[in-house]
């Protein structure tokens, strides 16, 4: 037995409460082997994200190992696209597998056990059609009705397989059921399809095969051929794991067992492999990875850290109810990992020109403003100011609302890092719009303090005209309108709820220099307005920016007020 050294203490869960049982008495002689096995028929997305952090994390917390195995068994809907991004976001997840395997690495071992067991007599090929099938197998209340096919010998079950196997017979002209007992009151032990026939070529196999494993005879045992110790999964899978347990003892192979626990749902979130292709085929999202969609490659170029994402996974914790976290519990965790390592910029996405009158008309003059006050060693950067800037369209109003504290005639605001300014007039076009405002400034408030202690009850921001750098920049919001998407009256598609203003583009918002050649990827907070990150499409000189999450954090408040965590 491997020597690892004790788990750190934890807040408890039920799955944890199983590993350390079956550490105490010796079971799998203290080994602990988890997998996280996608099916790669799309892109990964955040209900992933739970899957991924319990089978690593739980794992690296016993000392154990992990292995990342692709559940390729439906060739007609599995691409290397989706293998390749699913290695990339359990990557950027932080988790590194120790095997990579693919259920089609069985496929000639799970044909050899699915021999023995027509010769066991375990198991028959049946000429029922799919719908036929579906009526034998009778109701929840009822019991099935034996297939006129049960009772083939073997050596006609034997003879049958193997001209399956050899491509003699169409698509869904016959399959390999187990024989079990057809009135169950678990339907999936009446009778189960093992393998049916698909004339396809797989992304690893080619034409190899013409027959492929159902998803219940290949994932147990892909489980027991690597020795899994814990095999996790979410509830679905639950009155799945008498058959999961009948294919391991029937065949004598190693007992893995298989653990459920409850799937991630999030409000306004849509987290349907189905669904989310037919976004991406009907172009209704601009790719697996728009950062509207609940990819992790979406929310990736959306900007979310991988830590958040881990931290908010192991916030909720691991249970055997189902439910729905707020959306918001997820942004406060981004926010709050993304206030720790984000650097501030300036930043005006509705530009206003403000000049101020009686600032030297060719001055330039550096201020000092601090990178991250939430990192010191994140240091300072030198941003310009001159005498024409560009402040956000509502931090001024001509006649202002009640408790409006912003730029107005006749007050002084404070320019962050900058000057006390005072507007004196406003210049307007021929539709009666405010086109500039006119202000002046006080000299001794460099920095943004007055001398003789006076105050001001506003901070703006700004960015200067001759240095600023033309940007475009995308805000999101939800992709559907209901909390609930799949909640639809009757004739109606989930794809009727999506939200019409999911996304707007504002093409000319202006950007402090240092923005300039900002590289994809990079995460910022844009003063006052939020957390942004650079995206792909950015070119030199023209950077494009994500509105990862407004600053806003209704969550963080909510919790605050209750008290802390729940």
């Amino acid at each position: 037995m491997d020597e690892h050294p004790a788990p750190e203490p934890r807040a408890s869960n039920f799955i944890r409460d199983i590993i350390l049982d079956d550490l105490k008495t010796g079971k799998y002689a203290g080994r602990v082997q988890t997998r996280f096995p996608p099916e790669p028929n799309g892109y990964l997305h955040i209900g992933h994200a739970k899957a991924i952090c319990l089978d690593f994390g739980l794992a690296d917390e016993f000392g154990g190992h992990t292995n990342l195995r692709f559940d390729d068994t439906n060739p007609a809907k599995e691409e290397t696209e989706y293998v390749e991004s699913i290695k990339a976001d359990v990557q950027w997840l932080g988790f590194k597998w120790d095997g990579l395997f693919y259920a089609s690495d069985y496929f000639d071992q799970l044909y050899e056990w699915a021999v023995k067991l027509v010769r066991d007599g375990k198991a028959y090929v049946d000429d029922l059609s799919a719908e036929e099938i579906r009526k034998h197998r009778g109701t929840l209340t009822e019991p099935g009705k034996d297939s006129p096919f049960r009772n083939r010998s073997v050596e006609e079950n034997l003879e049958l397989f193997e001209r399956m196997k050899a491509g003699e017979f169409p698509d869904g002209s016959r399959v390999l059921r187990a024989k079990i007992d057809m009135a169950s009151p678990n339907l999936n032990m009446r009778d189960p399809v093992m393998y049916r026939i698909v004339h396809a070529e797989h992304h690893r196999t080619g034409n190899k095969w013409c027959i492929y494993p159902m998803y219940d005879f290949a994932h147990g045992q892909s489980d027991s051929l690597e020795k899994v110790t814990h095999s996790m999964c979410t509830l679905e899978f639950e009155d799945h794991r008498p058959l999961y347990n009948w294919f391991i003892q029937q065949l004598g192979i190693f007992p893995s067992q298989q653990i459920e626990f409850d799937r991630l749902n999030l409000t306004h979130t849509l987290l349907s492999k189905r669904k989310l292709l037919q976004l991406v085929q009907e172009g209704r999202v601009r790719g697996w990875d728009d950062p509207r969609m609940p990819t992790i490659s979406g929310i990736r170029r959306r900007g979310y850290t991988p830590e958040a994402i881990r931290n908010f996974i192991g916030s909720i914790g691991v249970s055997k109810t189902t439910g729905s976290i707020e959306l918001a519990m997820l942004e406060h965790f981004v926010r709050e990992d993304l206030n720790k390592r984000s650097a501030r910029v300036m930043a005006v996405l509705r530009p206003l020109k403000v000049v101020i009158d009686n600032y030297p008309e060719n001055q330039v003059e550096e201020m000092d403003a601090v990178n991250n006050p939430e990192d010191e060693s994140a240091g300072s950067r030198k941003v310009p100011f001159s005498r024409v800037l560009y402040i956000e369209q509502d931090d001024f109003r001509e006649v202002p609302p009640p408790k409006y504290f912003r730029l107005t005639p006749g007050r002084e605001v404070r320019l962050r890092y900058g000057y006390f300014v005072t507007c004196t007039s406003v210049v307007k076009n021929d539709a009666g719009e405010v086109d500039e405002v006119h202000c002046s400034y006080d000299p001794a408030t460099r920095g943004g303090n007055a001398p003789d202690g006076r105050k001001v009850k506003a901070t703006i921001h700004w960015v200067s005209e001759a240095h600023a750098v033309d940007a475009e920049v995308r805000i999101y919001e939800n992709l559907f309108l209901k909390e609930n998407p799949a909640d639809v009256e009757e004739g109606q598609d989930v794809l009727d709820n999506l939200n019409p203003n999911s996304l707007e583009i504002i093409a000319d918002a202006k950007v402090e220099p240092s923005l300039a050649d900002a590289a994809p990827g990079t995460r910022y907070q844009f003063e006052r307005l939020g957390y942004f990150c650079a995206d792909a499409d950015s070119k030199r000189g023209k950077p494009v920016f994500n509105r990862t999450v407004a600053l806003k954090d209704a969550w963080g408040r909510l919790e605050k007020k209750q008290g802390g965590k729940g």
